[in-house]
């Protein structure tokens, strides 16, 4: 059973590929990497932050810090139910994110990512724009 997430969190389906596995068959650690970066993706493209109007705005980001935990593996034919949503959004904005396997019900990983923001030139800002703050959900 997926645990309650906020109202803006987003969810993907993504089959496992056989390209993505170890020589045993089991998603390869990582690759979990790009599941959360697709999910991260769209959740930012969900409150308008495209990286298209990232750059827009003048702004970079990166990601400072990966946090995660593995508790089931996922192998090829599987598909991950990968859920992201914002946390804590200053001084930098973190992301996390829980990955699935649906059909078995399996909860197999969970993660946060920090991110933080540059202006163009890549000069580090000590916290997250307001003008991207304002573009994410009310906490």
């Amino acid at each position: 059973m997926t645990p309650k997430r906020p109202e803006h969190a987003v969810q993907l389906e993504i089959p496992v590929g056989f390209h993505q596995c170890d020589p045993l068959g089991v998603l390869w650690h990582g690759r979990y990497f790009e599941l959360f970066e697709y999910a991260r993706g769209a959740l930012m493209k969900s409150v308008g932050l495209d990286v298209p109007v990232i750059r827009e705005m003048g702004y970079r980001m990166y990601v400072t810090e990966v946090r995660c935990r593995y508790m089931a593996p996922l192998s090829f034919g599987d598909v991950a139910k990968v859920t992201a949503w914002f946390g804590e959004p200053a001084p930098l904005l973190r992301v996390s994110y829980d990955v699935h396997e649906p059909t078995r019900g399996t909860w197999c990983a969970r993660a946060t990512t920090m991110l933080a923001t540059t202006d163009a030139h890549g000069a580090l800002l000590p916290r997250t724009p307001d003008d991207m703050l304002a573009r994410l959900p009310a906490r």
